[in-house]
């Protein structure tokens, strides 16, 4: 009988050796992302090393804009969020922040995140929101900077997501800080095949798009430097509910943010919008390849 309960005993243990860690409450973690490429890349990449880490995930990705998303994390139906450090705080403070620099935007986003939500560390990958044309539009109006479009904006129509127009690193900060007013604004998607496809018909004249976003090389177009820094440092770093971090989660998160790199960015997002590989592909791929993964 004394072996038997030995067994029985020994077999608990096992069970509960193997079960996925949960949360520090006690639920899967759920890692979730907005509506773009890179989104759905690192969400994904989040999610594989929750995993490998032995902890139960739970995705919801594709959700729409920080508009959206951010609530969901603060009311908890969301655990983890990749994010953007300068665009966040903007976000957090109605684009009045003054910081600009990496230590002094890290530092103020630390300060301003709603009580309950944590910053953890960030990588050095950056990507920022930027003003893209095509070579032809660059050539006629002799564009390189941002600055160079004042005195022709009043002919063209600018595309992006729909929150561009609101956002002070969109169409409010274009106008403050380069007195940059186009003709007209198209509410498009956020970088992706409608706003591509409008800039390469001509049906817009500039795009709001995403610095590491591999199809502004692949077609030749021209990403005009932000020579007066509208938009601030970006590093991409999770954030996350403080009722869901353990050492576990947390030394996961890190490991991830201490390799991330703003070249891997525009090669997976060269993938997935280019050779159009799955993003989830691209993600595990990433994860292997920097020794991760389970």
């Amino acid at each position: 009988m004394r072996k038997f309960s030995l067994l029985v005993a020994a077999a608990v243990l096992a069970g509960a050796i193997a079960a996925p860690a949960l949360a520090a409450d006690g639920k899967p973690v759920v890692v979730g992302s907005t509506n773009f490429t890179e989104q759905l890349i690192l969400a994904n990449i989040y999610a594989d090393v929750l995993e490998a880490r032995g902890v139960d995930v739970k995705k919801r990705l594709n959700l729409g804009s920080r508009e959206v998303v951010f609530p969901a994390l603060k009311a908890g139906e969301l655990d983890v969020l990749p994010e953007y450090s300068g665009a966040l705080l903007g976000f957090l403070t109605n684009g009045k922040s003054k910081a600009h620099t990496q230590q002094a935007v890290l530092k103020e986003l630390r300060q301003k995140l709603p009580k309950g939500l944590v910053a953890l560390k960030a990588s050095s990958a950056q990507d920022k929101d930027g003003i893209v044309v095509t070579a032809a539009t660059a050539k006629k109006y002799h564009l390189k900077t941002i600055a160079d479009l004042k005195p022709v904006a009043g002919k063209l129509t600018l595309g992006g997501p729909p929150e561009t127009k609101t956002r002070y690193v969109g169409v409010p900060g274009l106008k403050q800080v380069y007195g940059v007013q186009f003709k007209n604004f198209r509410s498009l998607d956020a970088g992706g095949p409608l706003t591509q496809s409008a800039l390469a018909s001509g049906a817009i004249d500039a795009a709001r798009m995403f610095t590491t976003q591999g199809v502004i090389p692949d077609r030749g177009w021209v990403l005009l430097k932000d020579n007066k820094n509208l938009v601030p440092a970006q590093n991409i770093l999770p954030v996350a509910r403080k009722a869901i971090l353990t050492p576990k989660i947390r030394k996961a998160l890190d490991a991830i943010s201490a390799q991330l790199t703003t070249e891997d960015l525009q090669r997976m997002n060269q993938r997935v919008s280019v050779k159009h590989d799955d993003p989830e592909a691209v993600a595990e791929d990433w994860v292997k390849q920097h020794h991760l993964g389970k």
